[in-house]
């Protein structure tokens, strides 16, 4: 076989490395960029900068000259059924011609296209597509798309496609090869092992200066292959959704996820596996006659009855839904392969989800000695990682590509979900994509917490540190405001020296030395604002800061919100009314002020669609409700300083005028716009001013004007385009300060939702699983929740659902699954796993306070109950 068998890799896997191991504290994490709403793909241009695409269709530079994130483009695309702005690569000649190449689902073709645009100015000029590629696909029912895009280093493009086949219902997460009439949706035999169709495939083409492409010598089919297409270099994957190809040795890394089973089944076959395949030269990888070195059975869809096992030597397809060759290439083995639960193949990937990923294969170079590159260690170990379990992991290579063993990414990272462990291990959610930069750095995508859209995405530069590196410097102080005189509690726990050197501490205000003690308590008795600094140095010399700052003669502000609460309704399109209390040691609560406080009151608000999109927070404007820039400037009129739009109508296009503006906010102005003064923002790095002049100079434009307001009562008025889910109002009141003592900020905010919810959105899901945009696999005893919802605004439940399986009830309760029964819905058998529909019942609360309520699915004794699409809580 082409690929290593599991027992040639139990025998190597007693192979140690020579190496040793580098240090987990050598490793350093920088976030070079955050709030990219569903990152996907990205590639390093020959300047260093870093172009990579988002899935709802924007294109988007970071520069590391400047720091920042721009977006150079939108294709216009769709997102439902996990279509998308999918797969980009950048021209080899990109630095010369400014091509980049798009892999993107357009909204009026069912189906996907592979186009180029060039750069022009900077920006993706939509005049200059050229569409190389499209291959037609199903939209009737979901999903699996890929959709990857790379070069490799023979100068062709490769294209990963989906095998775009329904993976639920009767196939029961085993091989849906359903052969029934009109059920083509659920049969993948029309795509992943069709040899004269485009998807379920690894595609290979050149693309010539023209627009258009050849075929390169060495794919599967040879053009003119009778019920071929010549484009296919590897054939038989279910969803290819990540492969990289290695540079020097041109193998095709392929991640594949996988079917759902949970246990191996007499009739059907093997439960699910995910794989990463190691892609020599064009092939078969199987699917849906085989997974994970194992094969399935031809069960028969109509009958219910099985038929014999699939012979991965001389796989036959006789589906009537195959239009290519029946007999089939052999089966190529998987390189790496694993179920749901814990592996005795691979232990070391653990259990849970899967979404397996090929990532790139290091080369170390010397070089990288002088620019924090990745060590010797791993030269010619290949990446590979899982978007949902999450992990990811090193493959050690021998010279022939077969696989001696698999090695831990590195203790200095965390990859899991969840909340911060407090190890003080950089966490990785969901990693989405990598490369190794020219500097030997691993640069990757963090998609975030969620399948939608997140504010915790990121895109992050991991390096590697030599020589002596400063001990690690941890500063709490407690507390950080109040009155005077102010007794601080200052802890350095968290501080220490990577190498295991003796280290000292110093506490400094300015030049006085607080104390030279770990921990330490010290009273300031002056108002005034102040940063209290701790170094922290090792037997060597090198020396750790971190700043806290401390305001004395001032507290914060406490804001509530009294109107509305978490888990209020809103509709779109239609005003949300709020009231705030502020109260302030200080200031007072506002009685007889009313005005004063509500121009030092700053209402904002985000906004989520249902299919996760969030609306666009810029970074600059982050920073400055972070700042106290809205405490004297407004949008539109004039408060103390004058309106924003005119400072970017001004200055937008002046020559320099970007890098005269960030020097007054830094260091302060006077008599530009008035006798009154600016006063410095010293607080504040160029790089992030930079961004907060440029969203300024952004409103010149007309857009990303944001929804901003002022007041202690008012109105938000959500967008009405779209179908939106959920939304964040947030307030910030600043109070005058207390001279010397500077101002200070109180924040609130809460959350609200429309009345029409995605199943898989609900607070809590215990039991049923997520599949894509529905909830299923559901048995007797199941449940989901919606948190916090206003008993008093709700009068009937509606769902949308399906049944081709047990059917049952939907019990509504109150508080708790056990709690008072407010309705109940019955969900029969519909005709079938694709045909949903709506059922509603009125309930009947048991008060009208907030309580949570809970779907508690019920059919005792039974399994695969229904599928819930929606639900819909009515007035």
């Amino acid at each position: 076989p082409l690929l290593p068998s599991g027992a040639a890799f139990l025998l190597a896997s007693s192979i140690a490395s020579a190496d040793v191991a580098p240090p987990d504290y050598r490793f350093q994490f920088e976030v070079l960029a955050e709030e990219l709403p569903q990152p996907m793909t990205m590639q390093e241009a020959s300047d260093g900068r870093i172009y990579f695409i988002e899935i709802a269709g924007k294109v988007k530079v970071y520069d590391p000259s400047t720091k920042l994130v721009s977006v150079i483009g939108e294709l216009t695309v769709t997102t439902a059924q996990e279509n998308g702005l999918l797969g980009m690569a950048l021209d080899p000649e990109f630095s010369k011609n400014g091509w980049i190449y798009f892999l993107h689902s357009p909204p009026d073709y069912d189906g996907q296209y592979i186009s180029r645009f060039t750069l022009r100015d900077g920006k993706v000029d939509p005049a200059t597509r050229k569409d190389l590629l499209n291959w037609p696909e199903q939209r009737r029912e979901c999903c699996h798309h890929a959709g990857a895009l790379r070069f490799g280093p023979d100068g062709c493009l490769y294209a990963s496609t989906g095998d775009n086949t329904n993976p639920f219902n009767d196939s029961e997460g085993y091989a849906p090869i359903d052969e029934r009439p009109d059920r083509n949706p659920w049969d993948a035999q029309k795509s992943s092992a069709n040899t004269n169709d485009l998807r379920g495939k690894v595609l290979r083409i050149r693309p010539t200066p023209e627009g258009g492409y050849t075929i390169p010598e060495g794919n599967l089919f040879p053009p003119g292959t009778p019920k071929t297409r010549p484009e296919i270099y590897a054939m038989g994957f279910r969803n290819p959704w990540r492969f990289n190809i290695d540079p020097k040795t041109g193998f095709v890394y392929v991640g594949d996820v996988g079917p759902d089973a949970g246990g191996d089944r007499e009739e059907r076959g093997p439960r699910g596996f995910d794989t990463v395949n190691q892609v020599r030269q064009p092939g078969n990888y199987g699917w849906p006659y085989s997974r994970g070195n194992r094969v399935y059975v031809d069960f028969d869809f109509a009958n219910k009855s099985p038929g014999a096992t699939y012979d991965k030597a001389k796989p036959i397809n006789a589906s009537p839904n195959n239009t290519g060759l029946t007999e089939l290439p052999p089966v190529q083995p998987p390189l790496v392969w694993y179920p749901s639960a814990e592996s005795p193949d691979f232990p070391i990937l653990g259990k849970g989800g899967r979404t397996a990923c090929g990532g790139p294969v290091f080369h170390y170079e010397p070089g990288f000695e002088k620019s924090d590159g990745l060590p010797e260690y791993f030269d010619g170990c290949l990446l590979f990682y899982d978007w949902q379990r999450p992990y990811v992991q090193w493959a050690r290579l021998d010279e022939d590509g077969k696989l001696i063993e698999i090695l831990p990414f590195t203790g200095a990272a965390r990859v899991a979900q969840g909340d911060d462990d407090g190890s003080g291990r950089f966490q990785i959610k969901r990693p989405v994509d990598f490369f190794f930069g020219r500097d030997g750095a691993l640069y990757f995508l963090d998609y975030g917490e969620t399948w939608g859209a997140n504010h915790d995405s990121r895109l992050v530069r991991m390096s590697y540190q030599r020589g002596n590196l400063p001990p690690v410097t941890k500063a709490t102080v407690t507390p950080t405001a109040g009155r005077e005189p102010l007794e601080l509690s200052l802890s350095s726990k968290g501080s220490r020296d990577h190498e295991g050197d003796s280290i000292s501490y110093e506490w400094r205000l300015g030049d006085k030395v607080l104390s030279k003690e770990a921990n330490a308590k010290v009273t300031l008795a002056e108002p005034g604002d102040y940063r209290i600094e701790l170094v922290v140095t090792d037997a060597q010399g090198g020396a750790g800061h971190a700043t806290v700052p401390v305001t004395v003669g001032n507290s914060v502000p406490v804001v509530r919100f009294l109107q509305p609460q978490d888990g209020d309704f809103f509709t779109p399109g239609e005003p949300v009314s709020y009231r705030l209390a502020v109260e302030d040691a200080e200031d007072g609560d506002g009685k007889g002020h009313e005005v004063e406080f509500s121009m030092r009151t700053l209402v904002s608000s985000a906004w989520e669609a249902a299919d996760g999109k969030l609306s666009d927070i810029d970074p600059g404007l982050s920073r400055m409700k972070q700042s106290d820039c809205f405490n004297c400037h407004a949008i539109d009129q004039k408060i103390v300083g004058p309106p924003l739009m005119e400072i970017a109508k001004k200055y937008k296009d002046q020559p320099g005028a970007l890098e005269v503006s960030v020097g007054r906010v830094i260091n302060g102005s006077t008599g530009v716009w008035s006798p009154l003064p600016m006063l410095p923002h010293a607080q504040h790095t160029a790089d992030e001013v930079h961004m907060m002049v440029k969203w300024i100079y952004s409103l010149a434009d007309g857009g990303s004007t944001p929804t901003v307001s002022r007041g202690t009562e008012g109105q938000i008025v959500p967008p009405k385009e779209g179908k939106l889910a959920s939304g964040i109002i947030e307030a910030t009141f600043t109070d005058l300060g207390r001279a010397p003592a500077g101002p200070l900020s109180g924040k609130a905010q809460v959350k609200l939702r429309t009345r029409h919810l995605e199943a898989e959105k609900a607070d809590a899901i215990e039991g049923p699983k997520v599949q894509g945009k529905v909830i299923g696999s559901i048995a007797h005893d199941h449940r989901v929740k919606f948190a916090s919802v206003p008993l008093g605004e709700i009068g009937s439940l509606k769902v949308l659902a399906t049944s081709g399986g047990s059917g049952g009830k939907i019990e509504v309760r109150a508080g708790a699954p056990d709690g008072p029964l407010m309705g109940t819905i019955d969900v029969p058998l519909t005709g079938g796993w694709d045909q949903y529909r709506e059922f509603t019942t009125p309930l009947t609360v048991p008060s009208k306070d907030r309580a949570d309520v809970y779907l508690v699915f019920v059919n005792p004794g039974k399994g695969g109950l229904m599928n819930v699409d929606w639900v819909e809580f009515g007035k």
